[in-house]
């Protein structure tokens, strides 16, 4: 009774579009008032303690990172040496704004963002050299999704504080999956564009001069992961840190280097960060709460229970949570499915023996593809914004490109040295 109200009541309001955390919030207030004697003075107490916690700070400083990047030059210099390195093969506009996601995926840490960063600069120059508009806005939307796979990942550090589980670990393990689902990206960009007739651009065969030119005015942008990444996996700083060490640099970059960033565009960056933080904040300090009712509960253990007794195989299990997390992920945001279902697929997963940290990058990569999925698909709204284009052509683009990343997930989730080869070796 008292589980079938708390997510009626959540369900419910999530259809009446409330906001995730108002949803969640209101939902376990709800349930403790009717069915239990615990105040509901519970709910704040668990939020407040749930988002007390110094790993969270990373969030906003990477968010504040990516929006640095995106305006002030960074972004345009990556995409700029990508399209040097690559756009003269066949699709190589496209596979450049796939290499172009890789790199700020590797300073942004969110989906959104990346699109936006990449689909402003690019999705005009693909249109001016003939490429579909459907195609290239479908491609990038896809391709952005690699920005919360590829560290540091926002939704990795939320994984990380709601399942115990060491974010250095999972920094460390997505990095394989991220570069595999960008190869397989290509792969699929280079197949259609060599049916559609997208031939590589001239100016990127201008010789040695201009790739050398290309490559040093791209150097301190290209060097913004290096530095990021390096110093995680090089133990110099934890992840916290490191957001903090990428706002710097993309401060000191953007505004002594490349001359693009204004007090101004700081002052809005601080101002669309302080946006984008509140509405995580919220949802994560009431889910906190919700997960709290549902560990109160022993749910998480019950479910477990059921499905460990019901299911012997393994790899059937593994399958069925997979299409779990891919039908929430087109209805629920990335971060709000992970924080509902990480305590109650946790006990499941150690059940089987499979590594938490195996399991964050699996879950992350399968609701990752709910970004790119109507209703919610959240980049195919951001893609079709910039490029001022009918969500539903968007996503018929977008099919193909969503079919290579789910042989990649099935792959991640099967072929655990894909995740976890670089945390064994480090």
């Amino acid at each position: 009774m008292n589980i079938a109200l708390l997510f009626g009541v959540f369900f419910v309001l999530v259809m009446l579009s409330v906001p995730i955390g108002v949803s969640l919030g209101v939902a376990t207030s709800l349930t403790l008032v009717l069915t239990s004697n615990i105040g509901p003075i519970m709910v704040a107490q668990k939020a407040f303690t749930g988002l007390d916690s110094f790993t969270l700070i990373a969030i906003p400083f990477f968010m504040l990172a990516g929006n640095l990047m995106a305006l002030g030059g960074i972004a345009r210099r990556i995409v700029n040496m990508a399209d040097a390195a690559v756009g003269k093969f066949t699709g190589g506009l496209g596979m450049a704004t796939i290499i172009g996601c890789m790199f700020f995926a590797a300073i942004s840490g969110s989906g959104p963002a990346t699109v936006t960063a990449m689909g402003s600069i690019m999705l005009p120059e693909m249109e001016k050299r003939g490429y579909d508009k459907g195609f290239s806005t479908g491609l990038t939307a896809t391709a952005g999704t690699i920005g919360v796979i590829i560290p540091p990942s926002i939704p990795f550090v939320i994984y990380g504080v709601a399942s115990g589980t060491s974010v250095g670990d999972l920094f460390k393990a997505g990095f394989i999956p991220g570069i595999l689902i960008g190869i397989a990206l290509m792969i699929v960009c280079y197949i259609i564009s060599k049916k559609q007739g997208y031939k590589g651009s001239e100016h990127s065969q201008n010789g040695k001069t201009s790739f050398l030119r290309t490559f040093l005015d791209s150097l301190p942008a290209l060097m913004a992961p290096v530095i990021i990444l390096g110093g995680i996996y090089g133990g110099i700083f934890t992840p916290t840190e490191a957001a903090v060490v990428a706002t710097v640099y993309s401060l000191i970059v953007g505004k002594f280097v490349y001359h693009e960033l204004t007090w101004k565009i700081v002052l809005e960056s601080y101002r669309s960060t302080a946006d984008m933080n509140g509405f995580t904040g919220l949802a994560l300090g009431f889910s906190m709460s919700f997960a709290s009712y549902l560990a109160m509960e022993q749910i998480p253990s019950k479910v477990a229970g059921v499905l460990l007794g019901a299911i012997s195989s393994k790899w059937a299990l593994i399958l069925l949570i997979i299409a779990i997390l891919l039908v929430v992920g087109c209805f629920v945001d990335n971060i709000s499915s992970c924080l509902i279902l990480t305590p109650v697929f946790l006990p499941i997963i150690t059940g089987i023996g499979m590594s938490p940290v195996h399991f964050g990058i699996m879950m992350t990569v399968a609701l990752a593809i709910g970004f790119v999925t109507p209703p919610y698909g959240v980049n195919l709204f951001v893609a079709s914004a910039v490029a001022k284009l009918k969500i539903e052509v968007v996503s018929k683009a977008a099919i193909p490109f969503i079919g290579a990343m789910l042989v990649c997930l099935l792959l991640i989730a099967f072929i655990e040295p894909i995740s976890m080869l670089l945390v064994w070796l480090l």
